[in-house]
């Protein structure tokens, strides 16, 4: 039976990480301009969050659910802000002519600055705890086994999209010339800056 959540889970994890929204954008943005190591170790910020989001919603702690769902305005005004200095920040960018160096302080700044990215998003405990319930794991049913089994298979199965992503958009780096990744860098900013401006809109 655990197999069974564990594969749900994988499932479940690929299918939150694939849609492309500002987040796949930064990760595919970093995997052109410093590498697939970090496009990748970005994509596994987002799938660190949601593996917290899917503890939260799998052990059913109501007072940090209730705790991020009242503070759902802060979170996201920061958020979009923190989207809109992530999107200057790679509008200006300037591409290397090569990848950079995986050096352990720069992979950590990718990683936590998806992480915190994803954490501002809380509606995402929603998502969780209504695909949760629908496959069993609630406090009526509550089994500690098949929750950390699902939520090791939603981290497993969005780490598996960020690699796949990452490695697919570094075998085409090469075809890009320094000029073009400017351009990516722009394009994607601009997007990203989107992004944050609509979040803070929604806000009005």
């Amino acid at each position: 039976m655990n197999l069974f959540y564990f594969l749900k889970g994988l499932v479940i994890g690929f299918s939150v990480a694939a849609p492309v929204g500002p987040i796949g954008i930064l990760c595919i943005n970093r995997t052109l301009s410093k590498g697939r190591l970090h496009g990748f170790v970005s994509g596994l910020g987002a799938a660190t969050a949601d593996a917290l989001y899917g503890c939260t919603a799998a052990f059913g702690l109501t007072f940090i659910t209730t705790f991020l769902l009242t503070q759902k305005i802060w979170l996201q005004l920061i958020g979009g802000l923190f989207l809109c200095y992530l999107g200057v920040q790679t509008f200006r960018s300037q591409p290397a002519e090569h990848a950079a160096a995986a050096k352990g302080g720069g992979l950590l700044r990718s990683y936590t600055s998806v992480l915190f990215l994803t954490v501002t998003n809380p509606m995402t405990i929603l998502f969780f705890i209504g695909v949760f319930s629908g496959v069993g794991i609630s406090k009526s049913v509550f089994d500690v086994a098949s929750a950390l089994t699902m939520v090791a298979g939603v981290f497993l199965g969005s780490a598996c999209w960020w690699l796949s992503l990452s490695f697919a958009i570094s075998l085409a780096r090469s075809k890009f010339t320094n000029n073009s990744l400017i351009w990516v860098n722009r394009i994607s900013g601009a997007v990203v800056l989107t992004f944050g401006i609509f979040a803070l809109y929604k806000l009005v």
